[in-house]
């Protein structure tokens, strides 16, 4: 009887391979004689000539055609692995009832576990309950064969099956229960089946909390750098090494606190291996606010530091592209790769990124730090040439030896400073950029990047202008409506985090009440808003009333006086008295934690320098050449809080 080709369609390119060399030899000449027969078939070959060349007959091919088409379970078609002699494709089916053996034990019961979960649907179903309930656990042992798999709770779940089974009306003369064993091997066999058929349940029973390794399409979407600036990856690092903090109390005599380690975000270049910039984090865990500033830090020109500790400098060739390449003051990137941390993926920093820098995002899979390898191997040269030769190093874990060994037995004043690890950070990433790479051919990152945008034919982009002028504006705007109240005589204008604000324009006028507004801000200085109308027009600066309005704070400072304002811890308005107050609280704390150490430092920092930022700058400002980078104000190397004051002198410190 003759068959239609048609009748048995093939796809050999969606087939996996099959290595014959793992058959032994007489299997290997009926694996090789098939899977010729079966691609002559696909070739439309003449039955009579696929018989003639390969010695299958045509109603044994017609039996494997099936057979490679059917689905193995590892969710891909069996393939050549269907043409291996003696290959089954179907698990044994038990016909016979079970019977109990007269001499004793579970003889004759071949098959009998599976015949009575396909008569009893519901105790399949209970044994996927208990595995996704978690009432088993999976021990993986190494043995001297190999490892091991090994079931715990299997008694108590051995128990409850036997309960269903009666439950559905099972006597002693049914299988399981004529057995001697009550079928406990059986039900392990398949309780351990099932929980290892897929990993990431194993996983679960094996009490992992979180799943690495597996390569996505998404992870493989970023296309490989051909030059500087086509992908950049970002990540943050907690830095491996105690540190302390020198302040001045308010009667003038400096105190050393010790506080938490910080945190050092960088951002890199994959194709130069160059650090384009980099933010310090004193925060107990970086913030969305952080890694913006690390952006701006990228794009923004470089500005030297003056250095204060002996032989720490740039030397000869060190520093960043952005300092010594002036046309890469404010280039941006095409890609940028991070992990899938909260702060990275906020909204304020996919806006910054999509909207405002206009480059493409790869988060790629969680827990798979081998997505970002040129980072995550900076941070180790890091932790390697730096943190590990600091006195206070804490290791890579409770048990490393230099742990022990860079002890310093809690004597703050071997302990690094703030102040000083900030310079050393500085003076180390601008000599990892100098510094030959055996992965660029001996050069350096920054001639790499020089070579690659002067010679190399790199097409890079820059910010518009008027980005430049309006960079601390990256995160995503805030909605916030008009407030007044006609009645009363109270002028328009709008609150933002528990602070009123407004301007002429805005208290000039009814118009704009009740609608909403568009803010930018900067978070590190909340002095002042920029506000447009719905429409788009700009209303210009909004002001905060009162002392917000002089004294320099960030959003953090502000959420933290507006919060215990609210719990009436602290009552008074923010004026001296109120700062004093605010700052002799965090100085007892201070003594005590090293968060609240830390806490207290970036307080006073916040309260001591006030950043310059062009929220200050007029709306329109033109500018025919190349504009400056927005002034930062250097840290002082002693923070003094008696320095504080409210007026113009004080908020426009630099």
């Amino acid at each position: 009887m003759s068959r239609s080709r048609n009748t048995i369609i093939l796809n050999l390119s969606t087939w996996p391979e099959f290595d014959a060399q793992a058959l032994a030899v007489d299997h290997r000449k009926i694996f090789e004689s098939r899977r010729r027969a079966v691609e002559l078939y696909v070739a439309n070959t003449a039955i009579e000539q696929i018989e003639k060349h390969t010695g299958v007959d045509r109603r044994q091919l017609y039996r494997l055609l099936p057979r490679c088409n059917q689905m193995h379970d590892d969710g891909r078609v069996y393939g050549y692995r269907a043409l291996v002699p003696y290959a089954r494709l179907a698990d044994y089916q038990r016909t016979k009832r079970s019977k109990l053996h007269p001499i004793g034990g579970s003889r004759g019961t071949a098959g009998a576990f599976d015949k009575l979960l396909q008569l009893h649907p519901p105790l399949g179903v209970w044994i996927d309950q208990q595995i996704s309930g978690k009432h088993i656990a999976i021990d993986q042992r190494q043995s001297e064969d190999g490892l091991r798999i090994r079931l715990r709770g299997l008694k108590a779940l051995h128990l409850g099956f036997l309960r269903e089974c009666r439950r559905l009306g099972l006597t002693t003369a049914d299988y399981p229960m004529n057995t001697e064993m009550l079928g406990i091997r059986s039900l392990a066999t398949v309780t351990k089946q099932r929980g290892l058929h897929s990993f990431d349940r194993a996983a679960h029973l094996a009490s992992a909390t979180h799943l690495k390794g597996l390569p996505t399409q998404k992870a493989l979407s970023v296309p490989a750098a051909q030059h500087a600036y086509d992908v950049v990856e970002f990540d943050g690092h907690r830095l491996d090494v105690r540190l302390k903090v020198v302040v001045r109390d308010p009667l003038g005599f400096e105190q050393e606190f010790e506080i938490e380690r910080i945190w050092l975000l960088v951002i890199i270049d994959v194709w130069s291996r160059a650090v384009l910039g980099y933010h310090v984090s004193l925060n107990r865990e970086y913030s969305r606010y952080d890694v913006i500033r690390t952006i701006e830090a990228a794009l923004e020109p470089h500005r030297a530091r003056a250095f204060t500790l002996p032989g720490v400098g740039y030397g000869a060739l060190g520093g960043f592209p952005s300092g010594k390449m002036p046309e890469l003051a404010y280039a941006t990137w095409h890609w940028l790769k991070l992990n899938n941390a909260r702060a990275n993926l906020a909204e304020d920093v996919r806006y910054t990124l999509g909207e405002f820098v206009g480059c493409w995002i790869n988060a790629g899979p969680p827990h798979s730090p081998d997505d970002r390898p040129f980072i995550e191997r900076f941070f180790g040269s890091i932790a390697t040439n730096l943190s590990s030769r600091m006195p206070g190093y804490t290791g890579t874990n409770a048990r490393d030896v230099r742990r022990a060994l860079s002890d310093p037995k809690g004597d703050l004043r071997l302990y690094v400073s703030l102040d000083e690890i900030e310079e050393l950070l500085e003076a180390a990433l601008a000599n990892y950029n100098a510094t030959p790479h055996d992965g660029l051919n001996g050069r350096t990152p920054l001639e790499a990047v020089e070579y690659s945008v002067r010679s190399g034919g790199a097409l890079l982009n820059w910010l518009p202008e008027s980005k430049r002028r309006t960079l601390c504006l990256m995160h995503t705007p805030k909605r916030v409506t008009v407030r007044g109240y006609l009645e009363q005589g109270q002028r328009p204008h709008i609150n933002f985090y528990g602070v009123r604000y407004t301007n002429a324009v805005l208290a000039s006028t009814a118009a704009f009440l009740g609608q909403e507004l568009r803010l930018y801000y900067n978070s590190q200085d909340l002095r002042s808003v920029r506000a447009f109308a719905p429409d788009g027009g700009e209303i210009g600066l909004l002001k905060a009333q009162g002392a917000w309005g002089e004294i320099a704070h960030d959003l953090k400072l502000r959420q933290e006086i507006v919060r215990l304002r609210g719990s009436k811890r602290l009552a008074s308005n923010l004026n001296q008295e109120f700062l004093t107050q605010f700052i002799e609280k965090k100085f007892a704390k201070a003594k005590r934690t090293r968060r609240a150490a830390s806490d207290l430092t970036r307080t006073l920092r916040t309260l001591a320098a006030a950043p310059v930022t062009a929220m200050n700058e007029p709306p329109m400002a033109k500018s025919t050449s190349q504009p400056e980078a927005p002034n930062k104000a250097t840290p002082p190397t002693r923070v003094e809080p008696q320095r504080l004051s409210i007026g113009t002198g004080y908020a426009g410190s630099s």
